[in-house]
């Protein structure tokens, strides 16, 4: 046993915490020091993303004592990286993240495992990992599943994915032990949120997505003819400028990691800034505004990773009540949090196991429908495919993330319900990008006699 090498004292700190009671404890916690072997030895965390906020999770949960720690990355180390993601130094520059990262916490807290998950190699090439590419029996083995990602769309995967492991009752209640707690972490700038979630039992992510902001963009009329902020200057020279001349060839499109495309964007920008008397413009900026950069600020990244390590251990030793269940933190003038407690939707998409109604009109066409699923606040589909039951047989109405199959399919998108066959509280099923499961919407269609 690993608790049997460890130095006099070690635990000292967590001891503390799950051999007392006290009054932030849970109702049915009972102090015991056998809590510690569960942490050292038999709770499995798995880490989702090694930048700003992964870096100093892994560190959080390695000293607070988890030493069954896996991390999934698909990213490669930087040089800008360096500044803030503190597990990685010069010399790691172009290795993959999951795989430094694990080694240098294994390194630096005896007897850690930090087991990385970072790439294959498939036919010579190197295969990055993504959380996508593991099924639910790798899911299944995790205790807790804690992120620190920057991508919507991986979150809202994953709590799907959670959402899918789980097992119900006679009763239609969720089984206790399917659960895998889901802490979420994510910064922006001065500005960060936690929240803790208990799949089947309190809000998911999709009962919330509708809170994400939308994505900037500005104006064409702005970029094109009344310029007032250095961004407008940069985006003229990417969306107007670049496709104009083409700069490195017909068919290169902006590479936001090519110093050669980020320079040549910045030039062609400054030219534009000087006729308008617009000054502010550099590279980081550049490069900013063409990958959608948030400047990241290490001490928000510090503050969320420890609010998102102490949700941890809390779940995994119920030494006290945990997070209820969503916190905000802002420090741009001042420190400012707030905890609230967001509601879980009887008709969410994704954990209200019924199937969500959408009016239609018979005549409105399928092209209608996919713009609905990504425009809808409460959806917002990156790429949806839908299938339906037509005439007794399964039928591929569109999909697009299978090039033969969307070519067969894309002339559908300009028929009307009607003419496809769909009937009056026809259900579809919906795939996504942002879900590891299909989902089941019904159709209310209006017909011409309803009308």
């Amino acid at each position: 046993s690993d608790v049997a090498v460890d130095w006099p004292g070690r635990w000292n700190h967590i001891l503390k915490l799950i051999t007392r009671g006290g009054p932030f404890a849970r109702p049915d916690f009972e102090p015991n020091p056998e809590i510690l072997p569960f942490i050292l030895e038999n709770c499995n965390v798995l880490v989702i993303g090694a930048g700003g906020l992964g870096c100093e999770l892994l560190k959080d949960l390695a000293l607070s004592g988890f030493r069954n720690i896996d991390v999934i990355d698909m990213d490669t180390i930087d040089v800008s990286n360096l500044n803030r993601q503190f597990l990685y130094r010069p010399k790691d520059v172009g290795r993959p993240k999951a795989e430094v990262a694990a080694e240098f916490v294994n390194h630096r807290i005896h007897a850690c495992n930090v087991v990385p998950y970072p790439y294959d190699i498939v036919e010579f090439l190197i295969y990055y990992a993504r959380i996508e590419d593991y099924d639910e029996t790798f899911y299944k083995k995790y205790s807790i599943v804690v992120s620190g990602l920057d991508s919507i769309v991986a979150r809202r995967w994953i709590n799907g994915m959670l959402l899918s492991l789980l097992e119900y009752d006679e009763s239609g209640g969720v089984v206790p032990t399917s659960i895998i707690p889901f802490v979420d972490g994510g910064t922006e700038g001065f500005k960060g949120n936690a929240r803790v979630i208990l799949p089947g039992i309190t809000a998911c992510l999709e009962c919330t997505v509708d809170l994400f902001p939308p994505q900037v963009n500005f104006p064409l009329c702005t970029i094109a003819h009344t310029p007032r902020l250095p961004a407008h200057c940069i985006e003229y020279a990417r969306i107007l400028l670049w496709p104009q001349e083409k700069p490195f060839g017909d068919d290169v499109g902006v590479d936001g990691d090519d110093p050669n495309h980020i320079q040549w964007i910045m030039d062609r920008a400054i030219e534009r800034a000087q006729k308008y008397n617009i000054q502010g413009i550099t590279y980081r900026l550049t490069q900013g505004v063409v990958k959608r950069i948030i400047p990241a600020v290490a001490s928000t990244n510090a503050t969320i990773a420890a609010a998102c390590a102490n949700e941890v251990f809390k779940l995994a030793t119920s030494c006290s009540g945990m997070l209820s269940n969503y916190m905000v933190y802002n420090d741009t003038d001042g420190m400012y949090t707030y905890t609230f407690e967001a509601e879980k939707r009887d008709d969410c998409v994704a954990c209200s196991l019924k199937p969500q109604t959408l009016s239609f009109n018979e005549n409105d066409k399928l092209k209608d429908v996919i713009t609905y699923l990504k425009e809808n606040a409460q959806l917002q589909m990156r790429s949806p495919g839908i299938t339906a039951i037509i005439n007794g047989q399964n039928k591929t109405l569109y999909l697009s993330n299978i090039p033969a199959i969307e070519e067969k399919t894309k002339p559908n998108l300009n028929l009307t319900l009607a003419e496809l066959g769909v009937t009056p509280q026809q259900e579809i099923v919906v795939v996504d990008k942002t879900t590891p499961k299909s989902l089941i919407f019904r159709i209310n269609l209006v017909t011409a006699m309803d009308e």
